[in-house]
């Protein structure tokens, strides 16, 4: 029975591999002269980093949200809903504040993702680490604090923006919305060392996740230190969307969209399984939704409006048909 489970579930995953690829090419190809070689390499090199791009956020942000669900033992959190992108919001806004819109920080998009990585993963690694023991593993006391914090990082940011200059504010916008336009070719290789590092230093963690959600008793039963790989997946999970989100920025709900789709398609305990399906359902959301974006709307508006409204609709939905 369990064998035959499990191929169900790599049949399904190789159906949404196939649709993945399918957005891929089509991306790739749309709307192209595909007869003239020299705008057809014109363009691919345009579109090859924001592919890149795409798929990257779709690999870190669905993984790290079934990470951190199993975590807490709760399928409809994500990091997300604990003030990361409030946090991002924040720190650009006040970058711009404090030392201008011409400075090396705002400009250089290398030290810019720098920034936003250093600040962003230890600011949420030493607060969720805090909250977690301090609470108990207790997930309604953390999704408290984290809207308290949420209100807070936006309280300030409000108030920041409302004295900055309108010129300043004019240059902010930009860095607000996620966005795959304009990538640099450096982050990408940056982001994709950080990601391999993460995965290597958590490869035994990882293996122990089906274990982790048995509970901490269960768990500790069997041997494994709780407390420890508890501490290391959360950092794993607050580095992935921090590099997630300084890459594009901040995109609400797609944790919790991909996440839920992954876990209600395969329905099993493995994560291995969802971790890939979490995944995939991240590239073909991302990817298809850009289509949409370029070719239908032409970029009149951005692709995380999509995503929030139908996210924030289904997020709805699993809070009133779930306990």
């Amino acid at each position: 029975m369990v064998h035959l489970a499990c191929r169900k579930n790599q049949r399904k995953l190789m159906v949404m591999c196939i649709l993945a690829i399918i957005a891929v090419i089509t991306y790739m190809f749309i709307d192209l002269p595909i007869h003239n070689e020299r705008m057809l390499w014109y363009a691919w090199g345009i579109r090859t980093p924001k592919l890149i791009v795409m798929l990257i956020a779709a690999f870190a942000i669905g993984g790290a949200s079934i990470v951190f669900q199993s975590i807490i033992n709760n399928t409809i959190v994500t990091p997300c809903l604990l003030g990361m992108n409030s946090l991002y919001t924040l720190i650009h806004t006040a970058v711009v504040f404090f030392v201008g819109s011409g400075s090396i920080f705002v400009t250089n998009a290398n030290l810019s993702f720098a920034v936003d990585l250093i600040i962003m993963g230890g600011t949420a690694t030493i607060i969720y680490s805090y909250l977690f023991k301090k609470t108990n593993h207790n997930v309604l006391y953390v999704l408290l604090i984290g809207t308290v914090l949420t209100s807070f990082f936006g309280s300030i940011q409000s108030t920041l923006t409302r004295v900055m200059d309108p010129n300043e504010y004019d240059t902010l916008l930009t860095t607000l919305v996620a966005s795959f336009q304009n990538v640099n070719s450096e982050i990408i290789i940056f982001s994709l060392v950080i990601l391999a590092g993460i995965i290597f230093f958590l490869r035994k963690d990882l293996y122990l996740l089906d274990v982790l959600t048995l509970g901490k008793a269960q768990a500790i039963n069997l041997g494994v230190d709780y407390d420890k790989s508890i501490r290391r997946l959360l950092l794993g999970v607050t580095l992935c969307i921090a590099v997630a989100t300084a890459m594009v920025g901040p995109i609400s709900f797609l944790g919790l969209i991909v996440a839920n789709l992954s876990r209600q398609l395969l329905k099993t305990y493995r994560h291995n399984y969802l971790i890939i399906g979490s995944a995939l359902f991240g590239m073909i959301v991302l990817v298809g939704g850009q289509i949409i974006v370029e070719h239908i709307f032409v970029y009149s508006v951005p692709i995380s409006v999509f995503i929030t409204v139908g996210g924030g609709i289904y997020f709805l939905y699993l809070l009133l048909k779930r306990r």
